[in-house]
């Protein structure tokens, strides 16, 4: 045989068995988390393979972006399950949205807090490690990510309110941190921005975050970003800002694979640092 031939044999089975791999490791589960008179909302879950039995995992749970208005759990699909071969269970999660369900942005974060006690509260039954619960997201996704650990109101009164929504660390992808005057959606938060921006209820104990921004974002100013690093600190939390130069608004997402693998590999360092994930 030519070791032409050989070569390109070689090069199939390769792909073979990494195509293989990837579904293997990308194991899927969609549950229902939450269930009001009208709205029945899931969630899907990618475990990390082999689970092992009796182990406990750090679980990684995303929301979409799209302004609270519309938006696909789907969207962090790529991170999940690329996270999920780290160890970590990832999670995308639903929230209602104003195109599907009518609601405003104060339903959409009483969701994510849902979903954040929904995890907690089964940790057990998902092989989660309560203590170590990573919230993430983009744009407004990354506002409710944010928002679930920093924002006291906005609880949906069916939710076990013992249960904190609070998670552990943050990974913010061009978040909605200012929801002030001059702020992201202002205009439909209204002056009920003091008690739903993270911006503005900043507080010892706000767990430690690591933001990504571009520095044309047409949608987040910089020194948004920077002012938010500057208060983390002053309340003595940890804040990681990582700025691309000449980037736009959802530079990080999978079809922008340079700026997708920087990302991924920037959380990692950021998770590895925390204790959360094995350096590899």
């Amino acid at each position: 045989m030519s070791t032409k031939k050989t070569r390109i044999i070689c090069l199939n089975i390769s792909i073979l068995f990494l195509v293989l791999f990837y579904q293997k490791s990308t194991a899927q589960e969609n549950i229902i988390y939450k269930k009001t008179d009208t709205t029945t909302l899931t969630m899907d879950i990618y475990y990390p393979e082999p689970l092992i039995k009796g182990k406990k995992y750090p679980v990684m749970v995303f929301f979409f972006g799209g302004g609270w208005v519309t938006g696909s759990r789907v969207a962090f699909k790529h991170h999940a399950k690329y996270f999920s071969k780290r160890g970590v269970i990832g999670v995308l999660a639903d929230y209602r949205t104003r195109s599907r369900y009518k609601t405003s942005p104060f339903e959409s974060l009483k969701d994510a807090k849902s979903a954040i006690r929904f995890l907690r509260s089964n940790a057990e039954k998902f092989h989660i490690d309560p203590d170590k619960i990573i919230a993430s997201g983009g744009s407004a996704g990354g506002h409710l990510a944010a928002a679930t650990a920093t924002i006291d109101k906005y609880n949906d009164p069916g939710d076990d309110l013992n249960i904190s929504p609070k998670a552990n660390a943050l990974v913010l992808f061009n978040p909605v941190i200012d929801n002030g005057p001059g702020g992201y959606g202002f205009e439909r938060i209204g002056d009920q921005y003091h008690d739903f921006s993270p911006l503005h209820n900043l507080h010892k104990g706000a767990p430690p975050t690591i933001i990504f921004l571009g520095t044309k974002d047409h949608l987040i100013p910089v020194e948004t970003a920077q002012y938010y690093k500057k208060v983390m600190e002053k309340v003595g939390s940890r804040c990681d800002l990582y700025l691309y130069e000449g980037q736009p608004h959802g530079f990080f997402n999978y079809k922008y694979r340079k700026y997708y693998n920087k990302t991924i590999a920037r959380t990692e360092q950021f998770l590895v640092s925390l204790g959360l994930i094995k350096k590899q």
